[in-house]
């Protein structure tokens, strides 16, 4: 006999909002943006650039699976 495992949803009011997810999308691109002003970054600047990137792209697609999950 095979027994299945089941992956519980988390409860919809545990889930971060659109809004929310978009304001720190939002966040994110004001810091990048002060970062292509500069003509030089540092080092670290430049770990952060990338890091901002990565996490406003996973932000991005939060966004847009609870789009498609219908939440709001």
């Amino acid at each position: 006999m095979q027994t299945g495992k089941f992956i519980e949803l988390p409860h919809p009011a545990s889930l971060p909002s659109i809004q929310q997810l978009t304001q720190e999308h939002s966040l994110y691109d004001r810091r990048l943006n002060t970062l292509r002003s500069k003509l030089f970054l540092t080092d670290s600047e430049q770990l952060e650039e990338v890091r901002l990137k990565k996490l406003k792209l996973s932000l991005k697609d939060e966004i847009e699976r609870l789009r498609r999950l219908g939440v709001s």
